[in-house]
């Protein structure tokens, strides 16, 4: 009899059960992942991006929106400032010409009252080169006047200098020339026939005076 172990060199061996690996539901094919039979195939670099891509889809327009408000938000920006800065011209210029407008007002009513000034003061000389007036008429036309002329200054109005001042054609209206006694009076004012007026620094009045040559 043959013992076990020469038996045991002559049986054949069982075949050891090879499995195949169990075919996934996705194929590789040329850089492509087949899907399935009903589903288109796909490649990798798509698969691996494809939500990236949308993220950084997302940020731009994100991004684009953010500008398009900042632009939007610099134009406001600029028409605010044009717009204020219009109206502040437009409020100088209107305040400008009211105080012109005013002052116009009054440089016509002042110009028709210097005569009466003119008056007054003719009557004061009148009253000094007379010594027999009453004293207490002289003191009411000065008290009067001295109203009279305090308010005219409140509105501007300034008196020339005439009298040893240098002959300005810009201020003054020389009626005659007369020889000067010395060197220093040539060119000067000796003597003064009517008053001249500043009214804010413009002339209302010339001045007409005597120069010396």
């Amino acid at each position: 009899m043959k013992n076990k172990s020469e038996m045991s060199k002559h049986e054949p061996k069982e075949k050891k059960r090879v499995t195949e690996p169990a075919q996934s539901e996705h194929k590789e094919h040329n850089g492509f992942m087949e899907a399935g039979k009903d589903q288109e195939p796909v490649p990798y670099d798509q698969q691996a991006t494809t939500g990236v891509e949308d993220e950084t889809g997302e940020d731009k327009a994100e991004q684009k929106q953010n500008g398009n408000l900042a632009g939007q938000v610099a134009e406001l920006t600029d028409k605010y400032l044009r717009l204020y800065s219009e109206f502040d011209n437009y409020r100088k210029r209107t305040l400008k010409e009211k105080i012109e407008l005013s002052k116009s007002a009054s440089a016509e009513l002042i110009t028709k009252l210097l005569p009466v000034l003119d008056d007054f003061e003719r009557a004061i000389k009148a009253f000094d080169a007379n010594p027999e007036s009453p004293p207490g008429i002289k003191e009411g036309i000065l008290l009067i006047f001295n109203k009279f002329i305090t308010i005219l200054n409140q509105e501007g109005l300034e008196q020339m200098k005439t009298i040893g001042e240098e002959f300005n054609t810009d201020f003054h209206e020389a009626i005659t020339n007369i020889p000067a006694l010395n060197p220093e009076q040539r060119n000067k004012i000796l003597d003064e026939v009517e008053k001249g007026y500043l009214l804010n620094g413009k002339v209302m009045r010339y001045a007409k005076v005597v120069v010396g040559n």
